[in-house]
């Protein structure tokens, strides 16, 4: 066993939702509780007057959070129900991240080399994907699509030229480090997909956020046709070992 003693149900979930002021917090757990409702019943939950939950309503539906349609049952004023629009769901915790981490930890102590395999699988898919839009650009071009394939994938990624003519990318976020902090895989696989992305430039990664920095850098340099690869010692372990 991992010897692991936390668990998700024991951390401390923390979520997006958590930085609206209170009234528009309480407005969106209601009508996620609720689902569609009315600016009446949602006043009567919350225990304010009719006039100040619409407003607040209006606010959010300016901002996207929530959406609203006319029903007309019968004679009269049709009623204005309200519903979260697709927005607001990513403001409410998620724990993808944990759960990830979880079934890991569950495949390692069953058969430890499986984790491999699925981070290299995983390497592999980005490795196709990436080649597609790296393929036959030259070499400062697919720096920087290799930097903007990363940004979308969530690293918040940048490049630069450096003095001695190289590259600097800088991964200022680690999209997957619920998973990296506790499976060395995916940081051995993250360096190993830009080196096959880039077969010809030498990738030195020279900052690590696991073990400490602020940010994943990576140094490329473009190795003249015909010399062989020589790579140095990357800062950080290729595969860190299981906790526990």
């Amino acid at each position: 066993m991992n010897g692991r003693t936390d668990t998700p149900a024991a951390r401390t979930t923390h979520s997006a939702l958590d930085e609206l002021p209170a009234s528009r917090r309480a407005l969106l757990v209601a009508l996620r509780k609720q689902g569609e409702s009315g600016a009446d019943a949602l006043a009567t939950t919350l225990g304010v007057t009719p006039s100040a939950i619409r407003q607040q309503l209006r606010g959010l539906v300016a901002a996207g959070l929530v959406a609203h349609r006319d029903e007309r049952p019968g004679p009269g004023r049709p009623r204005r129900l309200y519903r979260l629009g697709p927005a607001a769901d990513g403001l409410f915790p998620k724990t993808y991240g944990e759960l990830t981490v979880e079934l890991l930890d569950y495949v390692r102590d069953e058969d430890p080399e499986l984790v491999g395999r699925l981070f290299e699988r995983r390497r592999r898919a980005r490795v196709v994907r990436a080649g597609a839009r790296l393929a036959g650009r030259p070499f400062d071009e697919r720096v920087a699509e290799l930097a903007r394939i990363l940004d979308e994938d969530g690293y918040l990624a940048d490049f630069e030229r450096t003095d001695d003519g190289g590259y600097r990318v800088t991964e200022h976020n680690c999209a997957i480090l619920a998973v990296a902090s506790d499976h060395g895989h995916a940081c051995s696989s993250e360096i190993s997909f830009l080196r096959e992305a880039m077969p010809d430039a030498d990738i030195r990664r020279v900052s690590h956020i696991i073990s400490g920095s602020h940010a994943c850098v990576y140094e490329l340099r473009e190795r003249p046709a015909g010399e062989p690869d020589h790579p140095e010692r990357d800062v950080g372990p290729s595969a860190l070992p299981p906790r526990g």
